[in-house]
């Protein structure tokens, strides 16, 4: 028997709790409305806030209705436009970010509806799978260090965490803007972050936050520990931006105390950033980094990988 073409599979879950309880089911193929885009998911990626969600921590947010969908990254081909899309078509290579956290919309799915205006044409320079792994994290780094830490070549920049998501595609970018990089992250990863383009590798066991020079115009942190010490670090006038939700409390206190505040960052989809995030790719500046590549039946995997916290890049899952 032929599938049924108005079902699809896609990752559900009927409780927070540990990757278990994700299961692949079979659910309703969705149609698109006014506005909207039917997207034929190639690849989803998985986020720390993904885990996050899952787990029940950002519960006051994403609410108690079940069953939830996970995932906010995507890259895949349009397959059908609803009413008032004129800027895209069908066919047309594409990625993007879902920006509901409520878990009613997951990437983990053979098909998603994604807001027009959200997403943008998939960067020509790498397969669909490996796009997939830089929609939240390039859109990160890129509005750290061009919006909030305005930085300008020939500046110094830390990356803190420097192996993860953020912090590869951060290196990468900072380079590419002509800064001087300095990473921390552990011994094992010093190769891999001079290979993406930091000038110095530091190693968190022998290079303490206490002990750094005040010499960086600017820090990105990607760990969220010992922001205090690394604040420190800088220069007058620089600046410091932490992606880790466990830095919030200092990052609020920051607003109080002497010193640089500590800005948050967040990924929200916005298509001209992701245009941004393609020509990069399409100029050399920027590759994904992924450190796995997962069937979506194994997705419960990817997940507790993620949540060792130990990465070189992204894990990704594969839908197509």
């Amino acid at each position: 028997m032929s599938p049924d073409p108005l079902m699809m599979r896609a990752v559900q879950y009927d409780r927070y709790g540990g990757p278990e309880v994700l299961s692949v089911r079979t659910v309703p193929r969705p149609s698109p409305g006014p506005g909207q885009v039917l997207v034929r998911v190639h690849a989803t990626s998985v986020n720390p806030i993904d885990v996050k969600i899952r787990s029940g921590a950002m519960r006051l947010i994403t609410g108690r209705r079940f069953p939830k969908r996970t995932g906010l990254d995507f890259a895949g081909e349009v397959v059908e436009l609803g009413s008032e899309v004129t800027d895209l078509t069908v066919g047309e290579h594409v990625w993007g970010i879902l920006g509901d956290f409520s878990g009613r919309e997951g990437a983990a799915g053979a098909y998603i509806l994604a807001k027009a205006q959200a997403i943008s044409a998939a960067p020509s320079g790498t397969d669909l799978v490996a796009a997939a792994a830089l929609p939240s994290v390039g859109v990160t780094a890129l509005r750290a260090l061009r919006d909030t830490l305005r930085l300008r070549s020939g500046q110094r920049l830390l990356v803190v965490g420097a192996s993860g998501g953020v912090g590869s595609t951060a290196i990468q970018l900072a380079h590419a803007r002509g800064a001087h990089v300095t990473t921390i992250a552990g011994a094992a990863n010093a190769p891999f972050c001079r290979e993406l383009g930091a000038d110095v590798a530091l190693d968190y066991a022998t290079a303490p936050p206490n002990a750094l020079k005040k010499e960086f115009d600017a820090i990105l942190d990607c760990h969220g520990s010992s922001l205090r010490d690394y604040r420190r670090a800088l220069r007058p006038g620089g600046r410091i931006a932490t992606t880790s939700s466990s830095a919030i409390p200092f990052a609020l206190l920051s607003v109080v105390l002497p010193g640089p505040r500590v800005r948050l960052l967040a990924a929200l989809p916005r298509r001209a950033d992701l245009k941004t995030l393609a020509d990069h790719v399409d100029k050399a500046d920027l590759r994904p980094v992924i450190e796995r590549v997962y069937p979506l039946d194994e997705i419960q995997d990817a997940h507790r990988a993620t949540e060792t916290g130990h990465a070189r890049g992204k894990r990704v899952i594969r839908l197509v």
